[in-house]
């Protein structure tokens, strides 16, 4: 009887926890859900206080088309964020022209592992002025080339997924649709102005584009072309334009590039055209000239190798010919040692792609084009004081003795010098590591 009993009133007991426990999962499943409206109010808030500090009467015009928009834009640092409202802002998906002066910057990939690049100052300005939606592998990003240390550019071309006030639900589901790029643009946000705001002095956006999903920065370029510049001198430009056009057609210039024997393999490149020109700028007797050459794809280094050897030829130091020997990769398969030219001259002109239209506003193209000005005025006025202390050294009189010039090393003719390994060697070693 007393056992009977007993499983009666623990019979009872387990349907009181039962019962109690239901009801305190209901409850909490409650608080969660109120949990959750009351973030994204919060972040619906801070995210109009943002905008209105950065945008300015942008974030009041489109103020009436946030109403009925889902919280979610990217608010990484700030409290109440949760990824699960990213999913439902609408974003198209946008290639973006950039201008940079690359002298502070470890290149332009953030991937150098040094800081700062000026890849990493985009996301940087990106994620300030929530245009990110999503982080980095959501946004699709894509660039069209990764400059070196030191280099500048005018033209890079980088593609992401943007925050945008367009409902473009093929750009939003990321499918393969057709989206109509010549649609009006009236009400979007103004990328250009928008960025620029926040990037430091020596970056900037050029102009954007709306681009279809299955676009690729790199791979969907046709074409690119660099600018080298450099002092005249006594260089002897006849031959180095001579020099210049046996570059011209598809070549293996494995020769003329920083070997990356583990992810490339084949060191075939087309230059399409290579000329000299001068400049309009002029200092003393000397006269600035530019190399421009266009291609469809360049190897590691390459440009600066090519000049490395043309200013070799300009100098006397080496023929024309030591071009054709050095493209002639079965009888010189390992690169003769010699130093590339510097990287400060180097810039990134244009990445041609079919059917890109880059635009800019009225307004942000004249800030743009103000900042820029003064920025050229603020190097010319640093030019102007290194002359001033140029015309102010002491001059030395006529009976100080002048020091023996440091005699320079003779010149050992490329053919000569030790080589580098070859690809074939390089692999090899590189298998037997693996």
């Amino acid at each position: 009887m007393q056992h009977d009993t007993a499983l009666s009133m623990a019979k009872q007991l387990n349907s009181v926890d039962s019962d109690l426990v239901a009801t305190l999962q209901a409850r909490i499943k409650e608080l969660e859900a109120e949990n959750t409206r009351l973030l994204s109010q919060l972040a619906d808030c801070q995210i109009q206080e943002m905008e209105e500090k950065l945008h300015g009467a942008d974030a009041k015009e489109t103020k009436s088309r946030k109403g009925n928009r889902k919280s979610g834009e990217n608010i990484e640092n700030m409290p109440g964020y949760n990824s699960r409202f990213m999913i439902h802002h609408s974003k198209r998906y946008v290639a973006l022209k950039v201008m940079y002066f690359g002298k502070r910057y470890y290149g332009f990939a953030s991937e150098a592992q040094m800081e700062p690049t000026v890849e990493s100052e985009i996301f940087k300005a990106l994620e300030k002025t929530r245009l990110l939606v999503g982080d980095r592998k959501e946004s699709q990003y894509s660039r069209c080339g990764r400059t070196d240390k030191g280099v500048s550019s005018v033209g890079q071309v980088i593609a992401l997924f943007l925050r945008s006030n367009l409902k473009i639900s093929e750009a939003n589901d990321g499918g393969s649709e057709e989206i109509d790029l010549e649609r009006q643009y009236e009400g979007e946000i103004d990328y250009v102005r928008v960025l620029n705001r926040v990037l430091p002095n020596d970056i900037r956006i050029m102009g954007w584009c709306p681009v279809p999903v299955n676009f690729h920065a790199r791979f969907s370029c046709l074409s690119r072309q660099y600018k080298y510049f450099f002092w005249k001198e006594n260089l002897n430009i006849l031959e180095m334009e001579s020099a210049g056009k046996k570059l011209i057609g598809e070549h293996d210039f494995r020769n003329f590039c920083k070997m990356d024997a583990a992810n490339v393999h084949n060191y075939r490149r087309n230059i399409t055209s290579l000329e000299m020109s001068p400049t309009d700028v002029r200092y003393g007797d000397n006269e600035l000239w530019v190399i421009q050459i266009r291609g469809s794809a360049f190897l590691w280094h390459q440009v600066r190798c090519i000049v490395a050897v043309l200013f070799m030829v300009g100098k006397g130091l080496e023929s024309p010919n030591a071009i054709d020997m050095l493209l002639d990769t079965t009888s010189i398969p390992r690169k003769p040692q010699y130093t590339m030219a510097s990287e400060v001259p180097l810039v990134l002109q244009s990445c041609e792609f079919e059917d890109i239209k880059f635009i800019c506003s009225s307004d942000s193209g004249e800030a743009l084009r103000v900042h820029l000005v003064n920025e050229c005025q603020s190097y010319q006025l640093q030019a102007a004081i290194f002359h001033e202390a140029l015309l102010n050294c002491i001059p030395l009189s006529d009976d100080q003795p002048l020091r023996e010039m440091k005699k320079k090393p003779s010149h050992v003719p490329i053919m000569l010098r030790p080589t580098e390994p070859s690809y074939e060697e390089r692999r090899a070693k590189f298998d037997s590591k693996t």
